[in-house]
């Protein structure tokens, strides 16, 4: 899987969250300021191309949907991540932004007792 831009990242989170959309859909989610029409159609042809969105047609109109899920794309983001990083040591990386975040003794307890809840 293709790595992406943080432009084509930053649609692909919206196209995550709605669903679907055309590119004025796309355009209404971002903040200001917005990037012009022609630069999110743009990026969203990119995506096709890399076979992280589809479209159909309704009318003139392209609705565009994720075919990469987020959860498929994060995996891939954080094995890189930790592979180019930390040399495939998840001890290494979680080591790394405890320290790097100052997280507390209790923090960290609270999470590992979230992460025990999730996996019952």
């Amino acid at each position: 899987m293709k790595q992406l831009t943080k432009a084509e990242e930053d649609i692909m989170k919206i196209l995550w969250d709605i669903k679907e959309g055309s590119v004025l859909a796309l355009l209404e989610k971002f903040t200001e300021p917005k990037p012009a029409y022609n630069t999110v159609s743009t990026i969203v042809r990119i995506l096709e191309d890399k076979k992280f969105v589809n479209y159909r047609k309704e009318g003139r109109i392209h609705i565009y949907f994720p075919i990469v899920k987020k959860e498929e794309y994060s995996n891939q983001t954080i094995t890189k991540l930790l592979d180019g990083y930390f040399q495939g040591s998840f001890k290494s990386m979680v080591s790394f932004f405890i320290k790097k975040n100052d997280i507390s003794i209790e923090e960290m307890e609270a999470a590992l007792k979230e992460i025990n809840k999730e996996e019952e």
